[in-house]
């Protein structure tokens, strides 16, 4: 369509072009004729037919005999209903006699005679017919490399999405590790194959996490559950006393609060990666989240010695749940009282909850004590479930507080970083901000 409308533009450029030539002919012999009758007219055409360039005149008298001009006759052609007509005539060249292509009008004059004012096209036409031939094979080659550069991109197209299919193939037959092909050309597929690995990425790993977790709730809860019945079938079995009967039943309870804390904990943080509490996000003050944790948090820490210091400074926002970052404060606080007892008299035994503004607009919430802390080489494994390193093995839990602080940051758009707090453990939730 673009090279049809280069053709047409082109040539009708050239057709106007002769035409206004022509025009501009008839105009300048119509005054001749005003001014001075038949006689000027054809002492006009003579004058102009010695050195006639690509122009062409004819006068004929009523008879039909040649008045002036430099044409031998009268067009055998009729001229259209806008009065021009194209027709060939013969023209003396240094080789002969030629034939050319003319363009024309022509007019009855009164008294019958005849007067014939055009002009030589040939030129135009070859050039014509050379734009014509430059656009055909234009066409041509156009057609030509297009069809070859769709068949290469088809082919290769085709190609990575036979090697994508293959690969999505052996995924859903079970290999969870293997990945789609990225060919390194930053093109769509490849954006495609980056998301979808991104996203395999993230189910394998839920996938093995769901392993380990079914593994880890088999091997921490049947020692209790265990537990749990021997102490009833031994009291069963004996001959008891009320009081008896009364102690047994307190201890099952407590280890019955135990499993459902851990089961709770489990619940939440399946509800916290699966994104079910996202809907219920709303704008929060994190300082007042703080300051309430410290509060509830405060008698337990003053049993074990410790001095909590809050520093929450308000104003701060983002767009979270309540529930569960009270609750992963919580955690964190909690974690710190049971393991933040300094190991030398000569620290200060407090614990620093703060809240405040980080880079790019992010909140940091972080709760930093001076107690043993953890090995840089186990700071990512902690923040799996029901992982406890042996130094907290005689304390209570069941090695999910942390996992759920992670579960929650995750859902919230954020992360958990521990540090060394020399000496301690600074634990550091990054949250985006309202805006985020």
């Amino acid at each position: 369509m673009l090279l049809a409308y280069v053709y047409w533009n082109t040539a009708g450029f050239l057709v106007r072009q002769t035409d206004e030539a022509v025009q501009a002919e008839i105009t300048g012999l119509a005054e001749q004729y005003a001014q001075g009758g038949l006689p000027l007219l054809v002492h006009t055409v003579i004058q102009r037919s010695r050195d006639p360039g690509l122009s062409l005149y004819l006068v004929l008298d009523p008879s039909g005999q040649v008045l002036a001009g430099n044409l031998d006759g009268k067009p055998s052609r009729t001229p259209g209903a806008d009065g021009w007509m194209d027709f060939n005539y013969n023209r003396k060249g240094l080789e002969g006699v030629e034939v050319k292509a003319a363009r024309a009008r022509a007019f009855f004059l009164p008294e019958g005679f005849y007067l014939l004012v055009g002009r030589d096209v040939q030129e135009r036409r070859e050039i014509e017919s050379l734009i014509t031939n430059a656009l055909i094979w234009a066409i041509a080659l156009t057609l030509a490399l297009g069809l070859a550069g769709g068949l290469f991109m088809s082919r290769n197209m085709l190609a990575r999405v036979d090697a994508i299919n293959r690969s999505s193939r052996d995924i859903m037959e079970g290999d969870l590790s293997r990945r789609l092909p990225i060919a390194g050309t930053g093109d769509e597929l490849d954006q495609l194959g980056r998301n979808l690995n991104a996203m395999l990425d993230q189910i394998e790993a839920l996938m093995t996490g769901m392993r380990q977790v079914t593994d880890n709730v088999a091997h921490d809860l049947r020692s209790p559950l265990n537990r749990l019945r021997n102490r009833l079938e031994v009291t069963l079995l004996r001959d008891t006393s009320p009081d008896e009967y009364r102690q047994t039943l307190e201890k099952t309870i407590a280890e019955a609060d135990g499993l459902l804390g851990t089961f709770n904990a489990l619940l939440m943080i399946a509800r916290a990666e699966a994104g079910s509490l996202r809907e219920t996000m709303e704008l929060v003050d994190p300082s007042v989240i703080i300051r309430d944790a410290a509060e509830l948090y405060e008698p337990l820490a003053e049993e074990r010695g410790l001095r909590l210091v809050v520093d929450a400074p308000d104003g701060l926002q983002v767009r979270g749940n309540r529930e569960l970052l009270s609750q992963a404060m919580a955690n964190l606080i909690d974690n710190a009282i049971k393991h933040g007892v300094p190991l030398s008299e000569d620290i200060e035994p407090t614990i620093v909850i703060a809240a405040g503004q980080g880079p790019s607009g992010r909140v940091l919430l972080s709760v930093a004590d001076h107690g043993a802390g953890i090995p840089e080489q186990e700071r990512s494994r902690v923040l799996e479930r029901f992982v406890r390193l042996e130094a907290s093995r005689n304390t209570p839990g069941s090695g999910l507080g942390l996992s759920l602080v992670a579960a929650a940051a995750r859902l919230h758009g954020g992360r958990v970083e521990l540090e060394d707090n020399h000496p301690g453990l600074k634990a550091i939730v990054s949250l985006p901000g309202p805006g985020r």
